[in-house]
């Protein structure tokens, strides 16, 4: 009952968001996806074509980001593991900094350069991380994602610092993460990559539950440890991908979402993945929209908002552990 009501809340967040913001929408136009008159011509296109596409493309990226932490922590068997943990989100960052300092301007089947060049580098992410950890323990592959982060990170500052000023500025706006988009191409470019995430993901729920037990405790009770987490890595980094490379590094999302669904609903990853992916979608809806109507008309980006919740959340969760007397990491 308690899943149920949450998904109702959640879907309800997610329908109600587009109606807030700087124009007033009436519920006419609201109601009626095939055009709404001349006479509210201008409603019309804001709503459907800016932010409706807007709040699904927040959404989608939010259930993503939120099950991807979901994952990784599962994994890793550590609370604070995110798909950042891994540095696919700062390789893809890195791609789109390239793209920015070579001064690149095209689109290949509607996608733009800079999402291609950002999924490239979250593909090359996961198979160095994969490839420096292959056939070691999951600390070694935390580690290896580590080194790789940092490793982009220092390629992202050395490029800022060596592009002129606009080249800066597009780089630097990108790592801010957010969802200014326009018609519905961006969002049916992400719908594949989450769609197939979420799939794989649900499918391999027991495996990711009994993978946080130990591998030895997982193997003894039937499941295939390595064919498991190398599903699951591979979807959800794919999934994540495909999310930073259209709407730049959103971060904490992976850590807080999850969190905040166990507390809920208890520890355990098997049937978590769809109230984690509703929660992480409406919690990234309302954090965009709160970065459009706080301090109109200026637009605050999504990953400010996020990482402005992100710091209190981590100082919750400390004065959390240490009312418990435990700080152990799973």
């Amino acid at each position: 009952m308690r899943r149920t009501n949450l998904a109702l809340a959640c879907l309800l967040i997610c329908m109600l968001c587009p109606l807030l913001g700087i124009t007033d929408i009436s519920w006419q136009v609201a109601l009626n996806p095939w055009g709404a008159g001349a006479l509210n011509a201008g409603e019309y296109q804001i709503f459907w074509s800016i932010r409706v596409p807007r709040v699904c493309l927040a959404a989608l990226s939010g259930a993503a980001l939120a099950v991807g932490g979901m994952v990784f922590q599962g994994i890793f068997r550590n609370y604070l593991a995110c798909p950042f943990t891994l540095g696919v989100s700062t390789g893809a960052a890195f791609g789109a900094a390239l793209y920015f300092w070579l001064g690149l301007g095209f689109a290949v089947a509607g996608v733009s350069g800079s999402s291609l060049f950002a999924f490239a580098g979250a593909l090359g992410t996961i198979g160095t991380v994969y490839f420096l950890s292959s056939g070691l323990s999951s600390s070694a592959m935390l580690l290896a994602g580590v080194v790789v982060s940092f490793f982009f990170s220092s390629l992202i500052v050395f490029l800022q610092y060596i592009s002129d000023f606009q080249g800066m500025f597009k780089i630097m706006r990108w790592l801010m993460g957010g969802f200014e988009t326009v018609g519905w191409g961006a969002v049916i470019s992400v719908l594949p990559f989450v769609l197939l995430g979420l799939v794989l993901v649900r499918l391999f729920e027991r495996d990711l539950d009994l993978l946080t037990l130990g591998d030895d405790l997982a193997l003894s009770r039937g499941a295939n440890v390595k064919t498991a987490r190398l599903a699951l890595f591979f979807a959800t980094s794919l999934m994540i991908g495909g999310v930073v490379s259209v709407c730049g590094p959103i971060g904490f999302v992976g850590i807080m979402v999850p969190h905040m669904c166990r507390i809920l609903f208890g520890t355990g990853n098997r049937g978590l993945t769809v109230v984690t992916a509703l929660f992480g979608a409406a919690f990234l809806v309302v954090c965009d929209t709160l970065g459009r109507i706080v301090v109109p008309p200026y637009e605050i980006p999504v990953g400010v908002i996020t990482a402005l919740l992100g710091g209190p959340f981590f100082l919750w969760i400390l004065l959390r552990a240490r009312t418990s007397g435990s700080a152990r990491s799973w």
